[in-house]
C-alpha cells in the first residue's frame, strides 16, 4: 500500500498531501485526496474509503479537519 500523509491544515484551509515519495498537491476536501489517490493508481478509491483508511496518516486532525484550527 502507498504511504499517504495528509499534513496539518494551513491558514487557507488546504492540507498538503504526500503520496509515496511525491508531493501530490493541496487538498481542500476529502474529494481532493481521492483524486490524488486515483492519479496515483488507486482507481477504485471513494471518499468513504479515504475517511476510514487506517493507512492514511492524518496529521493534526482527521478527514473532517479543514482550515487552520479545525
Amino acid at each position: 500500500m502507498l504511504q499517504v500523509i495528509v499534513y496539518p491544515p494551513a491558514s487557507d484551509g488546504g492540507r498538503r498531501v504526500r503520496v509515496g515519495d511525491s508531493f501530490a498537491g493541496m487538498a481542500y476536501t476529502v474529494l481532493d485526496v481521492v483524486e490524488f489517490l486515483r492519479a496515483a493508481g488507486l482507481e477504485d478509491i471513494e471518499p468513504d474509503d479515504v475517511s476510514a483508511a487506517e493507512w492514511i496518516e492524518w496529521r493534526d486532525g482527521g478527514p473532517h479537519a479543514w482550515g487552520e484550527g479545525s
